[in-house]
């Protein structure tokens, strides 16, 4: 194995590297390494965006201690079966061959190989073998995507068992660590001025300075809102808009409308995110587009749809099927349109030719967003955006706007009504609706959807809005879909705020956006009526939930959440009488 080699490798391993930095490590990975070359720490933890090359940093320090003899095996840790052999096909293009196929029943490696490359779950199952292969020579352990070892105490055990001998560990996470308060191995935590402790970093790359430096794409998200109609266990028809503030189970619902394929949205928000491909491909020909899905019935029925729309059959890749990886390395390699995955595309997945997603999936935790959006930001040249469509569920568009944010691990932090930084009664209300009212049963089977429809909401990129609202179809859509696929960040916004202007200007726009602006006028009767109780509850002493109940009595129908203009504007008027004592 020679050091020349690592001294080649690409930027973007194992496929093309990014604009301008394909022939040298990328300014950010030779910072980090001269670190810590400089301090040859046992312990580092690297925090690096999703694709801007953590693995070639890994394998660059691998070679150094291997070649400087301060290690003589390389040990991987990696998240899913998949990644086991990206990370060894990798490794070997530097000249350190470690075995992918390793099992727990081997007991050791061959002697061809220089380690092995394992997943966490093979770890937790025999933490003292791989303790003692640790222990029988000196090892560098390369723990990838490191937030793993908080998925369960039990794993995080196993880790901290089978590698506390190590030599040397490297710790790599390109996604926001977990909320929870599980302890991750080999991370150092202080606290901080609040009392509370959290993951300190070794060398921190985010997303903001990625783009900045041009390795990652931009990316747009397109949020589509829509009418979804269902009907509860209880035989109850229940109608919300996606958008509006909802209880947690009512949102829930909402969107588990809009994603069933039976519907209008996901075939009309499908068709638009083909366009956008389409549009795509004039300036990157072998550009491709993802369909995330929750389950396997709904990606097989994405999949009909998008060979319906296309006349091209898709790439299916189903968790368990086996030749997952085998046809995610095809589709890489390929030039077709459309793959449509159930939770295989996750973290680590190399498809470096994705710029287009649809994020049809109910899974909702910031990590998981952060590890799905990671899929489409990695650049291979200059100018390439990526576009991603969502639902536009609150939450979902939150994530999106926070893409830029650094998260540390906190192992304490308790929840308080001080964490709201932008608190309002309203959010209080919702808050405790979550908590105390359980407006739908979220168990599957619980409801059936009955309807759904579409309707393009706006674009957010750089956490700004962009658009008025447009029906499928009009030209207010087509103007946004038909953004270049080869634009620098500020040329993006630029263009976008072009686009906003002329859908001001456009009186079709107008008409549209006053579609849609129906529900934020509905959003703010709601604010103006939980401010009101807010402010009736402190005079009288009686608690929120009470007014509201006494004002659903008074005035007749459903809970705030999915009360009409004309119920909210009658309890509105109700409760101000209230305030001079015409009750």
């Amino acid at each position: 194995m020679s050091t020349s080699a690592a001294s080649h490798l690409s930027p973007a391993y194992p496929e093309r590297a990014a604009w301008g930095t394909a022939s040298k490590l990328r300014a950010w990975q030779q910072a980090a390494l001269d670190q810590y070359l400089a301090e040859q720490p046992r312990d580092f933890l690297a925090v690096a965006t999703p694709g801007a090359g953590k693995t070639t940093f890994a394998l660059k320090i691998a070679t150094e201690l291997l070649d400087a003899g301060v290690v003589e095996r390389v040990t991987v840790v990696a998240p899913t079966e998949h990644l086991k052999t990206q990370w060894a096909e990798a490794a070997a293009r530097v000249g350190i061959n470690i075995d992918p196929r390793f099992a727990n029943a081997q007991g050791r490696h061959g002697g061809d190989f220089r380690g092995v490359v394992v997943t966490y779950a093979g770890v937790a199952s025999k933490p003292l073998l791989h303790r003692a292969r640790t222990e029988a020579a000196r090892t560098l352990v390369i723990l990838d995507e490191i937030h793993h070892g908080g998925d369960a105490l039990s794993w995080g055990e196993a880790i901290r068992e089978a590698f506390e001998p190590a030599t040397r560990r490297l710790s790599l996470t390109g996604t926001p660590f977990r909320s929870d308060t599980a302890a991750i191995p080999f991370v150092r935590y202080s606290m901080d001025h609040q009392g509370v402790l959290r993951s300190e970093s070794d060398y921190a790359y985010g997303y903001a300075e990625a783009l900045r430096d041009g390795v990652v794409r931009p990316v747009l998200f397109l949020a589509y809102g829509g009418s979804m109609r269902w009907r509860t266990r209880a035989g109850d028809e229940i109608s919300a808009r996606l958008g509006e503030p909802l209880t947690k189970d009512v949102s829930k619902q909402a969107w588990r409308t809009a994603l069933d394929p039976a519907g209008e949205w996901i075939p009309t928000v499908l068709a638009a995110a083909d366009k956008r491909l389409t549009e795509v491909r004039r300036g990157v020909p072998d550009a491709g587009g993802l369909v995330i899905a929750s389950d396997q019935r709904s990606a097989r029925a994405y999949a009909k749809q998008l060979t319906a729309l296309t006349g091209e059959k898709p790439t299916v890749v189903l968790s368990d099927d086996p030749g997952s990886s085998g046809r995610i390395e095809e589709f890489a390699e390929s030039d077709s349109r459309w793959m449509v995955a159930v939770r295989m595309v996750s973290e680590g997945v190399d498809v470096p030719r994705l710029c287009v997603g649809v994020y049809a999936t109910s899974t909702s935790t910031p990590l998981y967003f952060a590890q799905a959006i990671g899929r489409f930001v990695r650049a291979r040249r200059r100018g390439e955006t990526a576009s991603v469509f969502l639902p536009s569920v609150p939450l979902i568009l939150e994530h999106a706007g926070s893409m830029e944010l650094q998260r540390d691990h906190a192992l304490n932090k308790k929840r308080t009504d001080g964490d709201e930084v932008d608190w309002s009664p309203e959010e209080d209300l919702l808050a405790q609706a979550n908590a105390e009212e359980g407006a739908l049963d979220s168990d599957e089977g619980s409801f059936e959807a009955l309807e759904s429809d579409a309707l393009f909401d706006h674009v957010l990129f750089d956490s700004e809005q962009f658009g008025l609202g447009a029906v499928p179809g009009s030209q207010e859509e087509e103007d946004y879909l038909g953004l270049p696929g080869l634009l620098e960040p500020d040329q993006v916004a630029h263009v976008l705020r072009d686009r906003q202007r002329k859908q001001v200007r456009n009186d079709g726009g107008k008409a549209a956006a006053q579609q849609v602006s129906a529900h934020r006028a509905l959003a703010e009767q709601r604010k103006e009526l939980n401010k009101l109780v807010s402010a009736y509850a402190s005079k009288s002493g009686q608690p929120h939930a009470i007014v509201h109940a006494d004002l659903r009595r008074r005035c007749g129908g459903p809970e705030l959440a999915t009360a009409s203009s004309d119920q909210v504007t009658e309890r509105i008027a109700t409760i101000r009488k209230w305030f001079v004592g015409r009750r």
